[in-house]
């Protein structure tokens, strides 16, 4: 019997006349879809252009672990030695962290304050970045809802902001005050769709760990917003000079607080990429907060087991010696960086460092040749004496540069004489 229907027969081989098939463009995330300028993006730039007769002087990337004399003391690898050889730690773990693990940072964050943390309050993060992520993500409850972040400041709070629909609204830190906020500021920007402020002490990128009576002066600030406080606190005990650390959750009992921390800085682990995100809430007003937190680690990884394996035995028995030769290092380098510095015409130091790993120094642009902004800053001063500093622009501090000051003294003071040169050769003055 003859087919009630046609088929057309497949072309041999089955194989498509290309001629005929087009194949649309695949559809990015329209938020990558806007130029940004991130901070590894502007190093990668930066570091494209040195003076090849002149080797490289980083002051430009946190990491100060690159450097030999931190290590002096460190016990940190030993014990993740001895985690990995004991075989203990080779399972998945708990999607908030194994509770050994998650127990030592609840005690090492309670450490002289009245009202401590618990251990089913803290949940372990791939570093502070992810913390970071899950936080905004958490708090990302309605549409329209803004985040308060200082300016200057770390520019990933932005970026995380920008992938979950976030506004981020940024409130400046004034370095004729010693880089405090003002609270009145941070009264105005809010509204009733604000969903939490940032605070970033010991600051990165200004140096500076806030005092016990300004931490009091933000709680209350908060608490008469009716919004928590994102305490980031990745330097936290990283003071010197006078500088003394005061822990955000130590004023939970004013406003809730989340903290976010890492093992990275402190203990000059970097590419462990170990943090934790830490609530103190006693009244309960972060309950839908710290649920979203936990159904979210419930479908993200977290650090390594093995790691986490590890974590109990590093935050309890680390050398104190090992902590004190760091603080030792980089007191004497940001004092040698802001002696230095201070005392060229065309460079203003508003303060000296006493925390974190980071200085920011305003640029005189107009005396300086050819020096229109920050960014004509670093890259000339790249080109000319292979030193790298980071452009105030990418913090949102146009004019300024960031200047890491985490490396050895003799390294500070060759940037010092370099940055000076450059000046000299550009001054307007001359």
């Amino acid at each position: 019997m003859a087919p009630t229907t046609q088929i057309t027969p497949a072309p041999a081989n089955n194989v498509r006349d290309s001629s005929k098939t087009q194949i649309s463009a695949a559809k990015s995330n329209p938020h990558f879809n806007k130029e940004k300028t991130s901070i590894r993006g502007l190093v990668a730039e930066l570091l494209s252009c040195p003076n090849p007769d002149k080797p490289l002087v980083s002051l430009g990337v946190g990491d100060a672990s690159l450097y030999p004399c931190f290590h002096q003391g460190q016990d940190s690898t030993k014990i993740l030695t001895s985690a990995i050889s004991s075989g203990r730690f080779v399972s998945y773990a708990p999607s908030f962290g194994l509770p050994p693990a998650r127990r030592a940072v609840a005690e090492y964050l309670s450490w002289g304050m009245q009202q401590g943390i618990k251990e089913e309050d803290v949940y372990l993060m791939v570093g502070g970045t992810q913390a970071i992520q899950v936080c905004t993500m958490a708090l990302a409850a309605r549409s329209g809802a803004n985040l308060l972040i200082p300016r200057p400041g770390f520019p990933l709070y932005e970026a995380k902001c920008g992938l979950v629909g976030i506004e981020p609204r940024f409130y400046d830190l004034v370095p004729e005050n010693g880089w405090e906020l003002d609270p009145a500021q941070l009264r105005a920007i809010a509204d009733h769709n604000t969903v939490g402020l940032v605070v970033i002490s010991p600051n990165n990128p200004c140096g500076v760990a806030y005092s016990s009576s300004h931490l009091l002066q933000i709680a209350e600030t908060a608490r008469d917003l009716n919004i928590p406080i994102i305490a980031d606190e990745v330097y936290g005990h990283m003071v010197f000079g006078g500088g003394m650390f005061v822990p955000m959750a130590s004023f939970a009992h004013i406003a809730p607080v989340i903290t976010i921390g890492s093992l990275s800085k402190r203990w000059m682990v970097p590419g462990w990429r170990f943090g934790w995100l830490a609530f103190s809430d006693p009244y309960g007003s972060l309950k839908q907060v710290k649920k979203a937190t936990e159904m979210l680690m419930n479908i993200l990884c977290g650090p390594p087991c093995t790691i986490q394996g590890a974590i109990p035995s590093i935050l309890s028995y680390t050398s104190e010696d090992f902590h004190k030769n760091v603080i030792r290092i980089l007191e004497s380098s940001a004092d040698t960086l802001f002696t230095r510095l201070e005392q060229i015409e065309a460079l203003n130091c508003y303060s000296k460092p006493r925390a974190s790993m980071f200085m920011m120094v305003e640029v005189k642009t107009d005396l300086l040749y050819g020096i229109e902004n920050d960014m004509d800053f670093a890259r000339e001063l790249m080109k000319e004496e292979s030193v790298l500093v980071l452009p105030g622009t990418v913090l949102g501090l146009k004019n300024w540069v960031r200047i890491f000051f985490g490396v050895p003294t003799e390294l500070a003071t060759e940037a010092c004489e370099r940055i000076e040169s450059f000046c000299k050769t550009r001054s307007l003055l001359n």
